[in-house]
């Protein structure tokens, strides 16, 4: 794989640094030995806690140590000529003429928004390349709609420009992107405001936090995440559009303040979240659920397990994991960092079988994404490496090139 093992990027950093890997266990307070594995290719990944620590010895971001993909990393080659229609139709040349509609069925908002539906389809199912090669006809068509007709046509039409718009600002995070992310969310921010959509600013303030995440500015991303929420708390928490959106940010601030070693404060957040989503099956659903954010209890609890993993919580990962009864909207993206999540937990405590079996359903329902994130085949590298090999862990070894 492509992807820098975590314990390449220790060692280039520490180098940087001109520090030993005694001298940063010293500043770091992380043991040598968990260093040197590291380095060594040994161990092949660390929980929050460790590279919080690391990063704090090393003088460098958090960011230089996380890897959160699937996704391709910026790696200063040109971009491919996919990218590089989803730049333009994000940022359009200047002087160009409009293009023209993509579809040849007449435009209309119903036909717009199946096609938004089927987008954010395609990107929860990780389907990148796909998305890649109808967004910038999304992008074009709503750029159409909220140009022409009647002032309501138009404010309709900047709503479906600000989701598509969010949707390529999404799909430039997944692809390390981070400048035209930035690019298109502020773009999706100003049809926000023109738009007939009164959630769609605060939709768009959730993925700009999620970008400033990426970013390792924590601070604002946590500000952006409560401001907007507050905001819609106060007007909008009684329909179930509301109350998701408002669930989403306060999930994402919570992730904030966990990955600022925060845990006590963002498991706070993640109760409140969760008592919340119990309220969604008292209100009637969104007409669209799939442009509204993500947030119910199975979504809730699914963060509440991945954020007891990162810190060290394997035990509590599993209690909160156990029994889980997945609702029908949860995305397959989310589905899959359950199970992947569950497996981590249980390689932690030991459990090697049961981590296998785990991956094993992971393999079964979502194998390319799978195949491409370096925290499963860091997994089964850290199992493969162990004194116990349990039946089903050989296949999974060879099916991640991890097997030698």
């Amino acid at each position: 794989m492509a992807t820098e093992h975590l314990g390449d990027r220790v060692a280039r950093l520490r180098r940087l640094a001109d520090l030993t890997q005694e001298g940063l266990a010293e500043r770091s307070g992380v043991s040598v030995d968990v260093i040197r594995k590291l380095e060594q290719r040994r161990k092949h990944s660390a929980r929050l806690p460790t590279l919080h620590a690391l990063s704090k010895g090393l003088g460098a971001e958090l960011t230089a140590l996380l890897g959160d993909p699937p996704g391709v990393p910026s790696n200063g080659e040109a971009d491919p000529p996919q990218l590089v229609a989803v730049r333009r139709a994000i940022m359009p040349p200047l002087f160009a003429p409009p293009p023209e509609p993509s579809s040849a069925e007449q435009l209309s908002l119903p036909l717009l928004r199946a096609e938004l539906s089927q987008g954010w389809t395609l990107y929860h199912d990780a389907e990148f390349g796909r998305l890649m090669d109808v967004l910038p006809g999304i992008i074009a068509d709503a750029r159409l709609m909220a140009a022409v007709g009647s002032a309501d046509q138009r404010a309709d039409g900047q709503a479906a420009l600000g989701k598509a718009l969010q949707l390529g600002g999404h799909l430039a995070i997944r692809l390390g992107k981070s400048d035209l992310a930035l690019s298109a969310l502020e773009r999706a921010i100003d049809a926000a405001g023109q738009s007939s959509d009164p959630l769609l600013a605060a939709m768009v303030s959730n993925s700009v936090a999620w970008a400033y995440q990426r970013q390792n500015r924590l601070d604002d991303a946590t500000h952006l995440a409560v401001h907007a929420a507050d905001g819609v708390e106060r007007d909008h928490t009684h329909t179930a559009e509301g109350l998701r959106v408002w669930g989403g940010l306060l999930m994402s601030a919570a992730t904030s303040y966990a990955r600022r070693d925060d845990y006590a404060t963002a498991d706070e957040m993640m109760r409140t979240a969760e008592r919340a989503a119990g309220r969604l099956a008292k209100l009637p659903p969104p007409a669209d659920g799939k442009l509204v954010s993500v947030f119910s209890k199975s979504s809730v609890r699914i963060e509440r397990v991945r954020l007891a993993v990162q810190h060290a919580r394997p035990e509590e990962a599993l209690a909160l994991a156990k029994g889980m009864r997945l609702s029908a909207d949860t995305p397959p993206s989310w589905r899959t960092w359950r199970l992947l999540d569950v497996a981590r937990a249980h390689t932690d405590i030991g459990d090697a079988a049961g981590a296998v079996r785990a991956l094993e359903s992971l393999r079964k329902v979502a194998p390319g994404w799978m195949r491409h994130h370096t925290l499963a085949v860091a997994i089964v590298s850290d199992l493969w490496a162990g004194p116990n090999r349990p039946p089903g862990l050989r296949k999974l070894a060879e099916f991640l090139g991890v097997a030698r």
